[in-house]
Order: structure tokens, then sequence, then C-alpha cells
């Protein structure tokens, strides 16, 4: 087995028969052989290399071209540098791998005996190979291609979480629930998002976001486990191991955008198609997510208690009339102390706040008006506010962005029924308004 290298790097005397493949293509079969039966009985079960795949493919690629074609070495010189790009990518997982180095030396020899230039274009006749392993968006895209088309909009979905706190889930239900302490609000395998809640005013069971902890899982060789944590007056622009991006090299497949130092961070996560948005308004934390359907839906029956995929449990919900401690119109609103100074609000002044920052009357600002006669905390208008513009930048799907709470459009209005639970306070709002 030693002898692979020489065996892949000699061919079958390519210098005397420039004009043939045959004997390369047939030892590269070979060293694909070998790759199988060395890496299926020692990389694959102590590490994740992946040599043997990346020769099969290159072997897969080459097998359908044709020495007698004009353009032959023009594609033969693309597939090669797909193969030397695999290998590459492998290069620390499999650096005592002896197939690995044997690739790494034929590859070398045969990019030589064709003139191949190291930099170039890259075949383009199998998406699956020349996909970015690390781009969930390229992946999707080549499945697409291979079915005839590309994926739809709708294959990504929402969640936000804001104010006193506010809930739209995957499924576009907007809920407000108490929620006190830590919840998930997304557990699968790739992603957990935990928030933890606090009273926002002694008498209400309304609570606010004070804590956010993610944790991006470790994937393939795109990321190590990433985890990132804010708590009020602390939204770091790093996770806690002080990095800014996950991956090696220039590849950054996660990587976290610092957009308002201390009050605003994104979250890219390009493997696993995901963004993420981290707001703190006032004294608390907003969060928005994008995330594949398919990658939502990846989780284990232990992991079912997700906020975000299947809302608050009944006990936990506030937009019922058993659970909704409505303020009486025209009386101070009792406060927390120095979290905020006393204020007075009233379904007038409430309405005219909300709407200068909200001119649509859709639930983001029913919700603004129900945290400022809850909590008097004007803060509260400029998370509803942010929380309607972060649905614009992230929901797949225009159409759906407002949600109103008399529609009865899909299950949004009835699952909500924000409309109907808030009481007498928005049949005011409806006469008013």
């Amino acid at each position: 087995m030693g002898r692979a290298a020489p065996s892949l790097a000699a061919g079958t005397e390519p210098r005397r028969r420039p004009g043939r493949c045959r004997p390369s293509l047939a030892a590269l079969g070979l060293l694909a052989t070998l790759g199988l039966l060395l890496g299926s009985g020692d990389c694959q079960l102590q590490t994740p290399c992946q040599i043997q795949k990346c020769t099969t493919d290159f072997v897969s690629l080459t097998s359908r071209l044709n020495s007698a074609l004009k353009g032959f070495d023009l594609e033969f010189c693309k597939a090669l540098r797909v193969y030397s790009a695999c290998t590459y990518r492998n290069s620390k997982v499999c650096r005592g791998n002896l197939v690995y180095h044997s690739a790494v030396l034929g590859i070398s020899d045969l990019m030589s005996q064709r003139n191949c230039s190291k930099d170039g274009p890259t075949s383009s006749t199998n998406p699956e190979v020349t996909h970015d392993p690390c781009n969930y968006s390229g992946q999707t895209e080549a499945r697409g291609h291979q079915g005839g088309e590309k994926s739809p909009p709708s294959s990504y979905l929402f969640c936000g979480l804001f104010g006193d706190p506010h809930l739209r889930t995957f499924k576009d239900h907007f809920q407000t629930c108490k929620v006190e302490g830590a919840w998930p609000l997304i557990d699968n395998n790739y992603l957990s998002v935990q928030v933890t809640n606090v009273p926002v005013a002694p008498g209400s069971s309304a609570t606010a976001t004070n804590k956010i902890t993610i944790i991006f899982k470790s994937y393939q060789d795109c990321t190590e486990q990433k985890v990132y944590q804010a708590v009020t007056n602390d939204l770091p622009a790093a996770f806690v191991d002080g990095t800014t991006s996950g991956g090696d090299g220039n590849t950054k497949s996660l990587r976290i955008v610092e957009k308002l130092s201390g009050k605003y961070v994104e979250m890219h996560a390009k493997y696993i198609g995901t963004t993420v948005y981290v707001r703190q308004l006032g004294h608390y934390l907003t969060l928005a997510i994008r995330m594949p359907r398919e990658l939502v839906m990846a989780y284990e029956e232990s992991q079912d208690l997700q906020l975000c995929v299947n809302g608050c449990p009944s006990a936990e919900r506030i937009d019922d009339s058993s659970h909704l401690p409505l303020p009486v119109m025209g009386q101070l609103l009792p406060q927390g102390g120095a979290a905020h100074p006393r204020s007075v609000y009233t379904l007038e002044t409430a309405v005219t706040k909300c709407h200068e920052k909200m001119l649509v009357k859709d639930i983001y600002f029913y919700s603004c008006v129900f945290d400022l006669l809850t909590t008097g905390d004007a803060n509260f208008t400029a998370a509803a506010h942010s929380a309607l513009q972060d649905v614009e930048a992230l929901h797949p799907r225009r159409e759906h962005w407002h949600i109103f709470p008399s529609s009865g459009h899909g299950g949004m209005g009835k699952g909500s029924k924000f409309f109907v639970h808030l009481g007498l306070v928005c049949l005011v709002l409806l006469v008013l308004l």
C-alpha cells in the first residue's frame, strides 16, 4: 500500500503518450478502491477524513470524459481542481492518512502532465461535488438543479420574540406569554436558543427577555461549536470564546456582524442557511431568526418543548381573558422601581405613541399599545417597531409580514386570537380607529 503514490503519480508512461489518459484514470480508480478500503477501516472510524469520497467523486467526474473529444484537457483540469479543493478541505483531519498524501502527490503530478493551472474554473458536471459544503443555499440550489427547479422561498421559516413577550412562531402563530425564567425557543440538531424572561411590572404577569443564549452546534468541517450569550446592557459582538467567526481559513461559514455597538448584532450561519438578529431596546432584548424548514424540523422527540415550533404552553399564555391583567384606563400604571420613571398612558395616548412608529394597524401595532398600557415603558414602542422591521428583513413571504388580529388568514388570526383576548381595550381601539 505504500506504493499507491508512485502508482498514481506515474500513471502508464504519460510523458511518452501524452494524448491518452486512460491509464491515469485506471490508476485513480485503483486509488479510489484503496481509499475506500483504508478509509473505511481507519479514517472513517477515528476521524472525519473524507479522502475516499474526494477520490471516488473525481473518478466519477472523469469517467464520463472521452480523451478523443475536443476539450478533454479543459474538463479534466476542471475535475482536478475540484479534487484538489476537496483534499485541501480535508488537510487537517487527514494529515496522518497515507491515502490522503498519495492523492495529493497524484493530483500534483496529473496537473503537471496535463498543464493544468491551480487556479481556474472547476467542473460543473456534478453539482453535488462542486458546491461549497459549508454553504446551505448552494446545496439547495444543487438539489434544485438536479430536480429541475430551485427550492421555493417557503422552505425558510421565521420566528421572533419581543416585548413582554410577544412570540411569532415558525407557523406564523402570534401569542403573548409570560414564560418567566429560562425557556427554549429552538432546540434542534443544529441550533439551540434559550431565553430568560423576568417580570416587567409588579402586579402584572407580563415578562420580558433579559438574557439570550445561542448555541451553534459543531457541523462537519464547517465550524466547531460556538456559544453566544447576551444579557441586558451586555450585547457582545463576539462568541463567549472571544472569536467572531467559525470555520477554517477564509470560509467564515459562521460569523457575527455588529450593526450598532452594544445594541444590535447579526449572526450569519451560512452552513445551515440561518440568520439571527439580537437587539437591546430599553432594558430588554429581542430576537428574530430565519432558518430552513428541514433543519427546523430536525429534532428528537425529547426536544419537543420549543416555543418557536409549538408555541407557549396554554398555562403560560397571557392572551387569554383569565390571565390578562388589563390596566384601568386613565390610571397611573405600577412601575418597577428605577427601571423606568412612572408615567401615565391612557388608551388614547398609547395609541398616539404607537402610531408615531407604525402606521399599519396590525398585530405589532396592537402589541405596542398593550405593552405601553401594561408597563408604561416607551421603549416597548421601539421594540414592536424593530420587530416588524426584522420580519420584513427575514420573513420569506411578503404577504405574511402583517398579521391582523381580526384576520382569518391561514392559521395566523385563529392561532393568536390576540384581538379577542385583549377584551375591552382592543374593542375601544376599533371604535377609535
